[in-house]
Order: structure tokens, then sequence, then C-alpha cells
């Protein structure tokens, strides 16, 4: 559990990033920004932190694998230690994001370093350091009525419920890498620099990633693998999926050879799917672990993409929750068509 309830901003700077491969400078600011008064607090707390509400946590690392190695961790590690050095330190922050934008696609844009506290994280009180770059701008009007005759203007600038990317970095566990939170809206393809190349992060080994894990491993098994080797429909796949989120949903420790009992059944499906589940690593460099604490959060956020419904042509969609054995498929010869015929005891 996350609170910002009783959260502040303390320090702030802001630099402007550009991108050099473009022939874009690098702009620093002289001096930290002062927050004069409670409005501007209120606006920067929603824009700082509105976006991170789900405890996935991730952990500073290095080529080397020790996060002592990472240039980010060791400018937060200096500021955790001397908070206002937050305006000197965030020019090498700036400095640091400038030398990693080396993709011609990634805009310039706003830097902002925050120096936080009062976050609560899991019943622990702690500071925090946060880093976030705003890319795209909205246009505003404003309407002056200072006047007798009202004068309209248009204006540029940055929407608060909008962040483009961010990052949290909780002054915790410091020694695995401190605990962090981040986000990248604007996650194209060449745009991953934020998490990989900047921030160089992972994901912590926690229940909400071990969690998360087997559930994509679940989903990837039946989506691309079920049907390769089993006759199945796409309801068999659907009611396979609905039994492993019910799984999730019901259980509070996570168990393999359980789940393979009560969701796979069939031996030469649990044999199929170890068989598939020896190359996730591989393939996605997710570890999986066979016993863990169950996640409700994240449980709760892989809801929208186990999907239940069974698509025909443009015609129909047919939301699949229960009984598998209430609905059958079969051909018309006399149409040339598929059907499936469904089972009920009332209309609602």
């Amino acid at each position: 559990m996350i609170d910002y309830s009783e959260s502040k901003v303390v320090h702030l700077s802001a630099h402007v990033v550009g991108n050099g491969v473009n022939g874009e400078k690098l702009k620093l600011s002289s001096e930290p920004l002062e927050i004069d008064d409670d409005h501007l607090q209120e606006l920067l707390l929603t824009y700082f932190l509105s976006n991170f509400t789900q405890p996935e946590y991730y952990a500073f690392t290095s080529d080397d694998g020790v996060p002592d190695g990472n240039t980010l961790f060791r400018l937060a590690s200096h500021i955790f230690s001397h908070p206002p050095s937050l305006h000197k330190t965030s020019i090498n922050i700036a400095g640091h994001l400038f030398e990693t934008t080396l993709f011609p696609g990634i805009k310039s844009g706003d830097l902002y370093v925050a120096y936080l506290s009062g976050i609560v994280v899991e019943n622990n009180r702690v500071d925090a350091l946060g880093i976030f770059k705003a890319e795209s701008k909205d246009a505003y009007l404003k309407l002056n009525t200072s006047s007798p005759a009202f004068k309209l203007k248009g204006y540029s600038g940055v929407n608060i419920r909008k962040l483009d990317k961010g990052c949290l970095i909780f002054n915790i566990e410091k020694e695995s890498g401190f605990k962090i939170l981040a986000v990248d809206n604007l996650n194209k393809s060449e745009a991953q620099f934020w998490m990989r190349d900047f921030l160089k992060i992972t994901p912590r080994s926690d229940n909400y990633h071990h969690t998360r894990n087997f559930m994509n491993l679940t989903r990837q098994y039946v989506d691309d693998q079920l049907d390769e080797e089993f006759s199945v429909s796409k309801a068999d796949k659907i009611e396979l999926l609905n039994r492993s989120m019910n799984f999730f949903k019901t259980k509070n420790e996570f168990n393999q050879h359980e789940f393979e009992k009560e969701v796979l059944e069939d031996p030469s499906v649990i044999e199929s799917f170890r068989n598939y589940e020896r190359k996730w690593p591989e393939q996605t460099e997710a570890d999986i672990i066979h016993n863990f604490e169950i996640s409700a959060h994240a449980v709760k956020n892989q809801v929208r993409v186990f999907k239940s419904v069974l698509k025909l042509d443009k015609n129909f969609h047919i939301y699949i929750h229960g009984n598998r054995q209430l609905i059958e498929k079969g051909f018309d010869e006399e149409a040339n068509k598929h059907f499936y015929k469904i089972y009920f005891d009332q209309e609602s």
C-alpha cells in the first residue's frame, strides 16, 4: 500500500533536456524552483504522484548486475544523504538523461527533479526522489475578465493529469537498489530508453512480479501454444483462462503443482505447459517462481488482458464466465456455417 495523503514537495529543480542527435541543447537552470503557495504545491503533487498507484516495484541495476555501478543509484544516494544538494545534483541527472538520449525519435522535454517527504510505503514513512520528464504540451484558453473588455489568450503547458515519463525512488532497501516506481506513458519501441538506458532498472523479485509473470506465462501459453498441440476451440481456451483467473482470485498462496492439477487438469497439457515454461525465461528475461504469495494488486491488473470474449464474425460477442459444458460448437452443412448452442435456465 502507498499513501500520498501527507506528502510534500520539499525541493524542486527543472531543466530542459533536448535531443543532441537532432542538434538540440541541454538547458540548465541556475537556481532551484520556488514553491511559494499551497495551490502550487497541490498541483505539483497531483502531477508528480497521481500516476503511481500500483506497487509494481523496480530496483537499480547495472551492466555488472549490482546497483553501485548505476549512475542514478549513486546520484540518488548522494541526494538522500544530503537533500539540500538536490539542485546541484539535478544538473548531473539532466546531463545523464541528455547523454542517454540517443534515438532521433525521442522528444525534448522539461525535466523536473523533486525531493518529496511524507510518503507511506507499506507502513513505512519515507522520503522519495522524483524524476519526471514532460515531452508533450497541451493547448489552453484563458479568458481575462479583469477589465470591461474581456480578452482571450491561448497558452501551451503541461497537463498535470498526464505524466509522460517518471519515476519515484523511495529511500528504503538501498542495499538492493532502492524501491522504485516507474512509468513511461509514451512507450514506443525506441523510447524504451527511459527504463532501460536512463534509469537502468529491473523488476524486483517480489510477489507482485511473481504473480504477474506466471499469469502472463499462462496467458501466452494458451494464446500461442495450446492449439498448436491440441484440438481445442476458442471456447475451450477461454474456459482455461477463466479457471486460471479464478485460481489466482481465490487463493492466497501459489503452488504450481496445485495450479496444474486444478487448472490444466490433463497430464498431456501439463507436460506441454512445462515444456513451454522452460523456454519462457529466454524469451522474456522473467524468472518463474513455483511457490509465492499471490498479489491481489497484480491479479486485478491482469483481469483486463485475460479475455473471456468469444467474437463471432462482426455479428456477435459471447462472454464466457462459467460452465463450459453449457456451450456446444457445431457446423450446419445446409447453411454452411459454424454455430454455438448455449444452454441456460433463465434470461435476465
